[in-house]
């Protein structure tokens, strides 16, 4: 294979690396997370700024960075290795407002491009401080095949101007990093150090205003430094603390071995093609470790969405539950709805004697059957109301659980908080959210309207049910006897008389006798096997109704996750990439 086709390969595989780091996303406020959204703007300024324009041209120009801490004297050093004023500098800070390219005039062709720090315009002119651009100009005292970028403080004031400084040393094949004999220990200095030992990034260190008769001390200090954080290798040049000239330039010996060190990399092609190549393998290789980091955030952001998805499914589903439990312990035949029963059938003197015994009552149910009872139409209501707050507040309980466990999950009360401020909901109208109920994100507003309407349809699938079973004459005219609306309200009544768990003393005579009553009513007009067939058919399309109302407000609740697109894949597709990039190098 040929170096054209390797580099190719190359160039396309860490292409591919770069998508799928723009394409990830940490929209989950989880501990740490800032940091991972902060790794990967870096990494796509490294990419966009270096990787990927150095390995598109591995023969352009060594551009080397001038970084360094406020006041180090960045710009009078690139004046006086110019030898004329390119970059301003004084006492107010920040001085660099712009970062200034300097360059030999052969070279220009190569900065005028987007090549390299393409979202940075072009300037020229000595007035030009856009802090946006980056404004070139032709020194030819630099040697052909080296460029100096004066970068803003890695320290300023202006955030800004840091942020354009981390992009700057970003898309270096080489930093010039400047501190000064009474800075050079500072931690701030240091922390971009390491991230040129993490990077892969060559350094050159200048040591400025140092002391005159202090060069060896605070130089052989400086070198075990530089040793102990792994920059063994990096050159060190001192200037030692002089007066400026009437140009307010360095005296020129200040600056002769940083410049003919320049030259020399500009003469010598294979010692800067080993810095640039040097440089460039230290970012590809930092990639492995980095791009795992990000894989981890990103899979905690899958796990913590998942979590929440299983809070949601629990939630519900213990509610669910509830509501099937509710429908046969009895508890619905409390109340207003016992009240109504009585009387339907009749109360007082007919209850004590199903206390007796159901016996004595055969010809009063036969009676009951073949006469004109009265209208069941309260008990209806009763038993109506009773299935909807049933279903309401489990539904309730669920939304609040949902949301109380969320707020025990990183990055839950943060969702929540959003949801709130939005006053957002349900997503069952084709994404777009409606209004929580109360201002709770856990509820909907439209619940109890949406529960009425279940009980009423159910009540429908009830009549369905009857009409559908009594279809041979005899049964059509016991159920015309009674009505068809009476005898859905009794099948109604027997589907929540089940073993009637949570009553007690009283109550569960009154409410058994009035459910063995309401089953054997039913029995006379179907038969003992049909009723339980009936019953069985109700209470599932009862379940599954409720099943389907809470499924819409579990939908309601993962719209809520959906927005924040954490998508599943993304991993491994990061891991891949990086496999892929291992591949091809």
């Amino acid at each position: 294979m040929t170096q054209t086709a390797e580099v190719s390969g190359l160039f396309e595989a860490v292409t591919g690396l770069r998508d799928e780091v723009a394409a990830a996303t940490f929209p989950l406020d989880l501990p740490g997370v800032e940091h991972a959204r902060e790794a990967r703007r870096g990494m796509l300024d490294q990419f966009d700024d270096y990787v990927l324009p150095r390995l598109a041209d591995m023969d352009a120009p060594l551009l080397a960075v001038v970084a360094g801490s406020t006041g180090a004297g960045k710009s009078t050093l690139v004046n006086s290795i110019s030898g004329r004023l390119v970059s301003r500098s004084g006492v107010l800070r920040p001085t660099t407002r712009a970062c200034v390219l300097i360059h030999h005039s052969q070279d220009t062709g190569w900065f005028t491009t987007p090549r390299i720090l393409p979202n940075l315009a072009r300037i020229t002119g000595e007035d030009a401080q856009d802090p946006t651009a980056v404004r070139l100009v032709a020194v030819d005292v630099l040697p052909p095949g080296v460029a100096l970028l004066d970068a803003p403080d890695i320290d300023s004031v202006v955030e800004a101007n840091r942020d354009l400084a981390r992009q700057l040393m970003s898309a270096a094949d080489l930093w010039i990093f400047v501190t000064t004999a009474a800075r050079y220990a500072d931690a701030v200095p240091w922390g971009f150090l390491r991230q040129s030992v993490e990077r892969g990034t060559s350094v050159a260190v200048v040591l400025d205003r140092v002391p005159p008769g202090a060069e060896d001390e605070i130089g052989e200090h400086l070198a075990d430094m530089l040793v102990a954080e792994g920059l063994r290798h990096a050159p060190v040049f001192t200037v030692t603390e002089s007066a400026l000239g009437p140009d307010g330039l360095l005296p020129p010996g200040e600056v002769v071995q940083l410049r003919e060190w320049l030259a020399r990399l500009g003469e010598d092609a294979r010692a800067r093609g080993l810095l640039v190549r040097r440089t460039l393998g230290g970012a590809l290789d930092s990639l492995d470790r980095r791009v795992a980091e990000l894989a981890e955030f990103s899979f905690e952001q899958v796990q913590t969405t998942e979590q929440m998805q299983a809070i949601v499914t629990s939630a519900y589903g213990n509610a669910l539950d509830e509501v099937s439990a509710g429908m046969s312990d009895g508890r619905l035949l409390r109340g207003e709805v016992l009240a109504r029963w009585q009387a339907y059938v009749g109360t007082g003197e007919f209850l004590k004697q199903v206390e007796v015994g159901f016996g004595r009552l055969r010809d009063r149910v036969v009676a009951a059957v073949k006469g004109q009872p009265a209208p069941a139409t309260e008990l209806g209501e009763a038993l109506q109301s009773g299935v909807a707050k049933l279903i309401i507040a489990h539904a309730e309980g669920a939304g609040m659980e949902v949301a109380r466990r969320w707020r025990s999950v990183p990055g839950g009360e943060a969702l929540l908080a959003a949801a709130r401020a939005d006053g957002l909901g349900d997503g069952s109208d084709g994404g777009t959210l409606a209004p929580t109920r109360g201002g709770s994100v856990g509820v909907s507003a439209e619940l109890s309207d949406k529960a009425d309407l279940l009980v009423r349809e159910w009540q429908d699938d009830i009549l369905e049910l009857v009409r559908s079973e009594g279809r041979d004459r005899r049964t059509t005219a016991r159920v015309l006897s009674m009505g068809v609306n009476a005898v859905g309200v009794v099948l109604m009544l027997v589907v929540f008389s089940h073993t009637m768990g949570t009553l007690g003393g009283a109550e569960v005579g009154i409410a058994g006798g009035s459910a063995v009553l309401a089953q054997r009513l039913l029995e006379a007009v179907f038969g003992d096997q049909a009723v339980r067939t009936l019953a069985t058919k109700a209470r599932r399309q009862l379940l599954a109704r409720t099943e389907a109302l809470y499924a819409a407000e579990e939908d309601r609740l993962r719209a809520l996750l959906a927005q924040l697109a954490v998508r599943t894949c993304q991993p491994r597709e990061l891991l891949d990439a990086a496999a892929d990039l291992r591949a091809a190098r």
